[in-house]
């Protein structure tokens, strides 16, 4: 958990190392007082819902923001002094699509080329890995903003990786991208993490941080917990689940949220997920929702997801 980084030094060894971030705008602490280390190699998932601080944390981890206080490496540099050293070593795609759309997908890979600073052989090499990669060869003509969303973000990936970066920030890639266009973004990443590179990944999909080898949840500028996603499920959540299934979830949900013996309840796809207590079992609380007209109420027990455990999580921040 990231409380044992709490007063020691960065780990140079480290892909990122942070220690006492903290930005503040204004009265609003953005990023407050988090630590975290990121190892080589690893897929590394920072996950919470929008405006928690994800992608206030990035753009300090990229140089693009000064921290107000704290302390980071990213590959061994301190990107706070000397924010350039590291920047040529890592790959940044934003959470806003970040090409041109009226170049080509080939004009757009040339660009980056110069920013780069690829020399001719580079860049045809690199050039012919991310078409491949990307699925674009043959469309090298066409204009940016002909490609679909899927297609455009797995070109912003390739700009991304044009330079062969040790490291990918990665800010809410998959955003507005439907889910089958999602899973072929993440075989992606999976070759490019097959390769040894290093990839941080915000999102707020909580499917997708069974995805990555080692998840933060962060919370109003906080990180509330941190680990390996089968980690995380086995010691942060120890009260049981119920699955509620009924023909109107809204309205069974109204009745949960308010029902003895349940600590929480929340929608999850199409049923209600329900916290309770350990002598509520499925079979008592099924009876009492039939009593209560939900004459098609079915309930199940089931293990707890990443999303169950960051609700209970949440609620305990509330509650704190």
């Amino acid at each position: 958990m990231s409380e044992a980084l709490t007063g020691s030094p960065v780990n140079p060894d480290a892909a990122v190392s942070v220690r006492g971030l903290r930005k503040v705008f204004g009265k609003f602490a953005a990023v407050d007082g988090i630590d975290f280390d990121v190892r080589r190699g690893e897929v590394f998932g920072f996950l919470g819902p929008n405006g928690s601080g994800k992608t206030t944390t990035i753009r300090m981890l990229t140089s693009s923001i000064t921290p107000t206080s704290g302390t980071i490496s990213v590959l061994g540099e301190d990107a706070v002094k000397h924010p350039d050293r590291a920047k040529l070593r890592l790959g940044y795609m934003s959470q806003k699509f970040s090409l041109f759309e009226d170049l080509t997908v080939d004009e757009n890979l040339r660009f980056y080329g110069g920013v780069y600073d690829l020399t001719a052989e580079q860049f045809a090499e690199r050039r012919a890995y991310v078409l491949r990669m990307a699925g674009l060869e043959g469309r090298e003509s066409e204009l940016t903003r002909n490609l679909s969303v899927g297609w455009r973000q797995r070109l912003a990936l390739g700009t991304a990786t044009l330079h062969s970066p040790e490291i990918v920030f990665l800010d809410e890639p998959t955003s507005g991208v439907d889910p089958t266009a999602r899973r072929r973004f993440w075989d992606l990443l999976y070759d490019l993490a097959s390769n040894g590179v290093t990839l941080f990944v915000t999102t707020h999909y909580m499917d997708e941080a069974a995805n990555c080898s080692r998840l933060a949840f962060m919370y109003r500028g906080r990180i509330i917990a941190d680990g390996p996603p089968r980690e995380i499920r086995e010691s942060l959540l120890t009260e049981r689940i119920l699955d509620v299934s009924t023909g109107d979830a809204d309205r069974s949900l109204t009745w949960l949220e308010s029902a003895d013996g349940v600590h929480e309840a929340y929608l999850s796809g199409a049923s209600v997920h329900a916290v309770v207590e350990a002598g509520l079992s499925p079979e008592t609380l099924t009876a009492r929702l039939v009593a209560a007209g939900f004459a098609d109420a079915r309930v199940v027990p089931v293990d707890p997801t990443l999303e169950d455990v960051f609700v209970n999580l949440v609620s305990q921040q509330r509650g704190a």
